[in-house]
């Protein structure tokens, strides 16, 4: 597998490297829904056009890690399919679907994956988890009223692709994520129980933010990955983790 990105994710899908020597993973570019740049935004689309072409070329198929969060999907309680109508409303949910139409037309074979926030080793302090860990040591904690976030493990990211290249998957869009959004609080807590420490929470007001999506067709392509909706999922992820940051 020839993988494009160094980041956190990137050095996750090394583990399985060796594996799939026909896919490119396009695990690079704008990775924050708050960037809004039209500078980066048209080098992340250089950058995947190159790639796709240069799969068209090979007859690589190519993987591209797009997002399944707000900025794509919205908000609301209905669980989203990949289906579904979308009109992203913000920069980078409208940059995320563009690209995701640039490679499924492209004449490469490919696999898009809506990946929610995926949490895991080698993660940057300014991301999720860790910043959350950084804030609870402080004594300090930031929370939005009324956040939810999905989190996926970034090693189940990666078994997800493993799986999907394995099965020889190609031509669809999948979501990779644990369909159970949940609140920042409950993160937070799993947090200061883990390290055994109890912060000021600052709370700021905000509307009720939650993104459901629906991860039906992941778990009927590979039904070992629907151990990532189990309820203890968060558990898991916060023992695994938190000790690591």
């Amino acid at each position: 597998m020839e993988i494009v990105g160094n980041g956190f994710i990137a050095r996750n899908l090394a583990g399985v490297g060796e594996r799939h020597p026909h896919a490119t993973v396009l695990a690079a570019g704008v990775s924050s829904t708050s960037v809004l740049a039209e500078s980066a935004f048209a080098r992340e689309a250089a950058l995947v056009e190159e790639v796709t072409r240069r799969c068209r070329a090979d007859g690589r198929l190519v993987v591209f890690l797009s997002t399944a969060s707000h900025a794509l999907y919205g908000t609301g309680d209905t669980a989203m399919a990949e289906d579904v109508e979308l009109l992203p409303t913000s920069p980078y949910g409208r940059q995320k679907l563009r690209l995701e139409h640039i490679v499924a037309a492209s004449g490469a074979p490919w696999l898009v994956l809506r990946v929610s926030h995926a949490t895991g080793r080698w993660q940057r302090p300014h991301q999720l988890l860790p910043a959350l860990v950084e804030q609870v040591r402080s004594g300090s904690v930031r929370v939005y009223q009324g956040a939810h976030r999905d989190l996926i493990d970034a090693a189940d990211l990666t078994r997800a692709v493993d799986g999907l290249l394995a099965g020889d998957v190609a031509n669809e869009v999948v979501n990779v994520a644990s369909g159970r959004p949940l609140p920042i609080q409950a993160v937070i807590h799993g947090i200061e129980k883990r390290l055994g420490l109890s912060a000021r929470h600052e709370i700021v007001d905000g509307p009720r933010s939650i993104t459901r999506v629906s991860v039906e067709k992941l778990c009927a392509l590979l039904p070992e990955m629907r151990s990532v909706t189990d309820a203890g999922y968060l558990d898991r992820m916060l023992d695994r983790y938190v000790p690591y940051y």
